[in-house]
């Protein structure tokens, strides 16, 4: 074990924000300012503060685990490879590859990633791949890449948003979900700058901002026609701007023109004068940013809505500019390079297109592989998760926890139990490693080393700080064993560094180019933006601002995409006349899978809540602090209601961090984006309904019966009947 400090980055959320690790005498791992890092200047949320908690093996596994007898029980780790192995080899051989699936994280680390997609297409041969960063970035890197020709979440360093005229936020909450960036949008104001927030809750984020603006949610694609109808109608365009530099402009401006004010305000509930504010101070400084995150983006429209957006930028001259442009806050750890480099279901490493027969060609060529080996695109995260049990009939989960995270999350913890077999890697027992018959305890960040790409494009080197328990392997380890125990012993080293070279070379030409990023580099710069390509010289400085000159498109334009508001895919009626949105609290993280396991964390943010406005909770009879149903077609949520007049009447909120009653995802839609296969987590129809304690555990169990009559059913009938012998072992699914 070191004692001296290591410089690294906090496992959480997509700022990656910089500190230092020490251990500790007694054992233990102290974090300290690293004030270097410029995204975070040594601040740390209570969730980095904490961190290391989760290193401790009071709260984390240290041995695999195999199901015997319907528990879980302690393995080793030649037991467990080999069970899963032996299942792996005996399905892909009596029902075909593509009976395999494969479900990753947005917080593997590139590296991880990378082996995980190649594991899947080359070990394997499926083409059921894909990743909950699905469910994060998905609509905004869908749309981005229509207008711009390449997907970065920002486009410019967070450090250029104190000297921008104006910032529009979309549907973030960042003063909770990444509280180090809120100094940024602070210092914009404090250089004279204007701060708009987005959001159907007067958020902590939303108190900060000049001009707040709460529409009906899902209907931030009618807002942002709106806007552009008000930039045409008062003579705003930047006419030379669209005439150099964009196409498209006609199509997307008659869209708009659909969308007059009075229109809009009866759609949204945002009035024309609060419509008209925020044209004029969007539009009077010389240089402006939107900014969206999961609010716009998380709807079956979502693409469409960021597109909205893009134009508003693209129409007054504000892409491709300093101090200008469009950007997603991006939200899992590394959920800009875990969608870059092919764990997703539909790409290959370096942001290549798996359809494109040049990138088959290139990537194929680096793994030592026939093109015509490499499968097609698979499902989508959703998708994917819904065909477990019927068309994919294994499933091996690396770093999510789909049991909490998922939309309709009651029906896919029935499709989960619906498995002939789940074999999970996971730091801690998670819900959805609770249902696995195999369970890999493997490292955590700051027990081994490997790089993330921060929201900015930022990429960054982790670096292990302390040896990992006995008993704990890292994944790649796990992916060279597993290719080993499948025939292929060549191609899957545990080494990230060594990983990682390969990574370059797989990425080189791609539109995320790696191809000038080593890890003495990062360790030397602290940080590389991509793309950066090694060139003839191998000295490119990367880019931090994209799009200055031209755009990734062919011919150097942005493209106008023309959208039109549509209605989100469950409205309310009489029977669920209430809108439910979801997000996430300060002190919590994602699933919650690790922050739920550190005590400092829990007692700041100890369970699910209900947050509705004083004039629903009258009608309902609801008290504060008593707990409240909240009922959707898919099933029932229990939780103690939060009054408060920060939302609108209309519409309720809960975070999504908890499993059991108060799970929020037990009422989500499902519905998927067309084109980013996105489901629609921020919107959909519920009915309130107070209760009282005594009746609250009945009623929660009578209502997610719809969704979960099956699975105990699945569960026995597994058991009874189709063990499978597996090598020596017997492996009974339940």
């Amino acid at each position: 074990m070191q004692n001296s400090a290591t410089p690294t980055h906090c496992p959480y959320c997509a700022l990656q924000c910089g500190m230092n690790l020490t251990p500790a005498a007694d054992g233990t791992v102290e974090v300290s300012e690293r004030a270097d890092f410029p995204v975070n200047r040594g601040a740390l949320c209570g969730k980095g503060r904490t961190a290391p908690a989760v290193l401790s093996s009071r709260v984390r596994l240290t041995s695999p685990l195999v199901r015997k007898g319907g528990a879980l029980v302690p393995a080793t780790w030649d037991e467990a490879l080999d069970r899963i192995a032996a299942h792996l080899t005996r399905v892909r051989a009596e029902h075909g590859p593509d009976a395999l699936g494969v479900f990753g994280g947005g917080g593997l680390t590139n590296e991880k990633a990378y082996a995980l997609g190649k594991f899947a297409r080359v070990v394997l041969g499926t083409s059921q791949i894909d990743y909950n960063g699905r469910f994060c970035m998905s609509s905004a890197a869908a749309a981005g890449t229509k207008a711009f020709g390449l997907d970065r979440g920002l486009p410019f360093p967070l450090e250029d948003i104190p000297r921008t005229g104006c910032v529009i936020l979309v549907g973030s909450n960042l003063a909770e979900t990444m509280p180090p960036a809120l100094r940024f949008f602070t210092e914009l104001k404090e250089n004279g700058g204007t701060l708009i927030v987005i959001d159907p809750r007067r958020t902590k984020t939303a108190e900060q901002a000049d001009l707040h603006l709460a529409p009906r949610p899902g209907t931030d694609l009618a807002l942002a026609l709106g806007l552009l109808h008000l930039v045409v109608a008062e003579g705003r365009v930047d006419e030379e701007y669209v005439a150099e530099r964009t196409s498209g402009w006609a199509q997307a401006r008659a869209a708009a023109m659909a969308h007059w004010p009075e229109y809009v305000e009866r759609i949204t509930g945002v009035s024309v004068p609060q419509l008209r504010a925020a044209v004029r101070m969007f539009c009077e400084p010389e240089t402006a940013m939107v900014l969206t995150a999961r609010g716009p983006e998380q709807q079956s429209k979502g693409t469409d809505t960021v597109g909205a957006w893009i134009n508003l930028c693209l129409a007054t001259g504000r892409a491709g500019r300093p101090l200008s442009g469009y950007g997603c806050l991006t939200g899992q750890g590394n959920g800009q390079g875990g969608r870059e480099h092919g764990q997703k279901a539909d790409q290959l490493p370096g942001y290549r297109k798996l359809t494109d027969p040049e990138a088959r060609r290139h990537v194929a060529e680096v793994w030592g592989v026939d093109p015509d080996s490499l499968p097609g695109p698979g499902r989508s995260a959703y998708e994917l998760l819904d065909a477990l049990g019927t068309d994919i009939r294994t499933l091996l989960l690396m770093g999510s926890n789909p049991v909490v995270s998922a939309p309709r999350a009651a029906h896919v913890e029935q499709r989960l139990r619906s498995l002939e077999f789940l074999a999970v890697c996971d730091v801690v027992l998670s819900e959805t490693a609770e249902l696995a018959d195999v369970v890999l305890p493997v490292t955590q960040w700051a027990e081994e080393s490997g790089t993330t790409t921060s929201l900015e494009g930022r990429v960054l080197l982790r670096r292990r700080a302390i040896t990992p328990p006995d008993g704990v392997r890292s994944d790649l380890e796990v992916l060279r064993e597993l290719a080993d125990r499948l025939g292929v012993e060549k191609g899957f080293p545990a080494d990230p560094e060594e990983v990682f070279e390969e990574l370059r070379r797989a990425s080189a030409g791609g539109l995320a180019d790696y191809s000038g990023i080593s890890y003495g580099r990062l360790a030397e710069e602290g940080g590389v933006f991509w793309p950066c390509p090694a060139g003839d010289t191998g000295d490119h400085p990367g880019t931090p601002r994209l799009f200055l000159d031209r755009f990734a498109t062919e011919d150097g334009r942005a493209r106008f995409v023309p959208v039109s508001h549509r209605p989100s895919a469950e409205e309310p009626d009489d029977e669920y006349p209430v809108l439910l949105t979801t997000g996430r609290v300060v002190a919590q993280y994602q699933s919650g899978a690790q922050t739920r396991r550190v005590d400092e964390l829990n007692a700041a943010a100890p369970g699910p809540f209900v947050e509705l406005h004083p004039r629903l909770a009258a009608r309902l009879g609801a008290v504060e602090g008593d707990p409240v149903a909240v009922v959707s077609r898919r099933g029932r949520a229990v939780a103690p209601a939060r009054i408060t007049t920060g939302i609108r009447p209309d519409t309720v909120f809960m975070p999504f961090h908890w499993p059991g009653e108060g799970r929020a995802n037990t009422l989500t839609n499902p519905a998927l984006d067309p084109t980013s296969r996105m489901p629609e987590f921020k919107v959909c129809a519920v009915r309130v309904e107070a209760v009282n304690a005594v009746e609250t555990a009945n009623a929660v169990e009578t209502a997610n019966a719809v969704e979960t009559a099956n699975a105990v059913e699945t569960a026995n009938a597994v058991e009874a009947g189709d063990a499978v012998v597996a090598g020596d072992a017997v492996v009974a699914a339940s």
